[in-house]
């Protein structure tokens, strides 16, 4: 048996969809996995495989060239090509006969935008004119020094708009240096835990809350304490009964995700009072404050903060696009040097001609402009999709229009619930999307109901069109 029917290289198919190099490839590979070339052991010299093939030199050195670069031989001039030394390990280990493929058209395939889909804003209402104009003019004012890896912790000129619209809109008050720019909210959770907690620590969540939260603090090995929510928001005197001791508490005061109750002030007050008394931090998530629609936006727990116990997480993916990627949190004055620190090691940074957009959108006013058109619109929008729903699903379902936020609860009118986690499965399968809000639970007793956004529906017909699809599978699953 000659060389090439032994590594079985005479087999070789011109016919095949796979290039004849690579088949090459594959079978000496296998060949040198089985034993059946040894290490220091020589392959055949490229000009004489090509010539008892009757194949172009070319198609054998990239062969080998492939194999070369994963470490499965070593060119040696005039000595030829050995497999590489040290290989005995792989012992006959079976490696895949051909490359593996993965078809797009396999892949799950979602529409870009499902009706009802939660965290997005009004895409179709953003200014993207204005975006595309200040895009192409930073872009062609880049110079040398913009083109070096960006600062981690954010922009100078990006933390300086941040902190200035703060100050105004949100009553924060707050420098530059305490806000850093993160790749969005779950960076900044990763970055807060992982640089004021240790495995082991407790941390109050709210009970019902929002998903992500939860699952960023278990991966960093920290234990969850429910705490429930009613009216007032998060209930801090049940917090201190279940873990006086915990070391974070994370909140949504502004709009409680997922009810949208807004934290009572003497909530607020009782909840930082235990975050002075007992060393702990509270993490104030802003994800939607500026929407409230029957008063002005409420101002944030941070500018309540004396004592430098709350860090305020903001995000530019409710308020802009979420395609930005691009939040930031508000440190104490106290935690700056252990942030910048921090972000020395966990820090990524974000991309600097993003910031540098970001930046002008700030800083020529459109970005304050934006929120208040955004703040009329969904006002109306509210107030149509909550309306056409109700015209095909109000003998089943009520609405509750909480005074802020973006998106609205579908309760059920029987007191006997309903499989709302299903009838969401089911919503989502006919592209659309919802929650069921049960889910979002940690500890009975749950409450039952469909969470579902307005910010992309436009019209009472286009809702009421919505609705109807919905409504056999809501029969369905009451």
């Amino acid at each position: 048996m000659n060389q090439t029917q032994r590594y079985g290289l005479s087999s070789l198919d011109p016919q095949a969809s796979m290039p004849l190099y690579q088949q090459i490839y594959l079978r000496l590979r296998n060949a040198i996995a089985d034993g059946l070339i040894s290490p220091g052991q020589r392959i055949p010299a490229a000009r004489a495989l090509a010539k008892e093939l009757g194949l172009a030199r070319g198609t054998i050195e990239s062969a080998y060239s492939l194999l070369a670069s994963e470490g499965y031989v070593q060119a040696r001039g005039q000595a030829g090509t050995v497999v590489m030394p040290g290989l005995e390990h792989l012992g006959g280990t079976p490696l895949p006969g051909k490359p593996v493929s993965i078809s797009l058209a396999a892949l799950p395939q979602y529409p870009p935008i499902a009706p009802f889909q939660m965290g997005l804003p009004a895409l179709d209402a953003f200014p993207r004119k204005i975006w595309a104009r200040l895009a192409a003019r930073c872009a062609r004012s880049t110079q040398t020094e913009d083109m070096v890896y960006p600062s981690l912790g954010g922009a100078t000129t990006l933390r300086e708009a941040i902190a200035g619209y703060l100050r105004v809109s949100r009553g924060i008050d707050c420098v530059p240096q305490q806000v850093f720019i993160t790749s969005g909210y779950r960076d900044t959770i990763d970055l807060v835990s992982r640089t004021l907690l240790v495995a082991g620590d407790k941390a109050w969540v709210e009970d019902p809350g929002y998903g992500p939260t939860k699952d960023l603090l278990r991966n960093a090995g920290i234990s969850l304490v429910p705490v429930p929510v009613d009216d007032e928001g998060i209930c801090v005197e049940r917090g201190k009964q279940l873990a006086a001791d915990a070391r974070l508490a994370v909140v949504t005061p502004a709009h409680q995700s997922p009810l949208s109750v807004s934290l009572s002030l003497a909530r607020r007050l009782a909840l930082l009072d235990w975050a002075a008394q007992n060393d702990a931090w509270i993490i104030e998530d802003d994800y939607d404050g500026e929407y409230r629609y029957l008063s002005r936006p409420l101002p944030a727990l941070k500018s309540l903060d004396g004592e430098g116990r709350v860090i305020y997480s903001g995000t530019f993916s409710k308020v802009m696009f979420p395609g930005l990627r691009l939040a930031y949190c508000v440190v104490p004055q106290g935690l700056v040097t252990r942030f910048d620190n921090a972000v020395q090691i966990l820090g990524s940074g974000a991309p600097a001609l993003v910031q540098a957009i970001v930046t002008a959108f700030m800083k020529e006013g459109h970005f304050s402009r934006h929120i208040q058109r955004m703040r009329r619109l969904y006002a109306e929008r509210r107030e149509v999709v909550a309306a056409g729903l109700m015209d095909v699903l109000g003998d089943q379902l009520r609405v509750e229009l909480q005074p802020g936020g973006m998106h609205l609860i579908l309760r059920p009118r029987d007191s006997a619930g309903m499989h709302d986690v299903a009838i969401a499965q089911s919503i989502c399968e006919q592209g659309m999307f919802a929650h069921g809000l049960s889910g979002w639970y940690l500890q009975p007793p749950v409450t039952h109901g469909l969470i579902v956004s307005f910010t992309n529906v436009a019209s009472r017909d286009a809702a009421r069109q919505l609705g109807e699809r919905i409504l056999p599978l809501l029969r369905a699953g009451l």
